[in-house]
């Protein structure tokens, strides 16, 4: 049985994007950066995956300095690797030359004391799009609200 824990979201994903696609990807990490993930000290929230020289890359992850570090504690926000199979990475590589498509981390857990990320390949949405779900949301909110009143009776 798999045990995982999820250590930080990106909430605004689901709002700003379309889900395409989504994948698991490991992070190298350096030294006392995985004490901050298992602290919970991890900010996805402006972070963006790249491609490059056929690598994928996560940039602008912010990893907390570790409260106990010392001079060798990490960067906060520097670029860092992402463990991937080179077929997935390809697959990417051919899907992200579409225009408007681009790879955003959508969570950061622990899973049996390793550090993932789930990467998802996404599509911008247009300001209408964004009004549509939020007018969708509220039907749905205004059904459970109906619902639960109709329980009680």
């Amino acid at each position: 049985m798999e045990k995982s824990r999820i250590v930080a979201r990106n909430k605004k994903a689901a709002h700003d994007y379309f889900i395409l696609d989504k994948y698991e990807c490991g992070i190298v990490l350096t030294g006392t950066e995985i004490k901050s993930i298992r602290a919970g000290k991890v900010a996805i929230a402006d972070a963006y995956c790249r491609i490059e020289k056929q690598e994928l890359i996560i940039i602008n992850m912010h990893i907390a300095p570790y409260d106990k570090g010392n001079i060798f504690n990490h960067q906060e926000t520097r670029t860092r690797k992402l463990l991937a199979h080179k077929s997935e990475i390809r697959k990417l590589a051919a899907k992200l030359t579409q225009d408007g498509l681009t790879l955003i981390p959508l969570s950061v857990y622990l899973r049996e004391g390793l550090a993932k990320v789930e990467v998802a390949l996404c599509k911008g949405k247009k300001n209408y799009d964004k009004r549509e779900d939020l007018r969708q949301e509220a039907i749905k909110t205004e059904i459970k609200k109906i619902n639960k009143v109709r329980g009680r009776i």
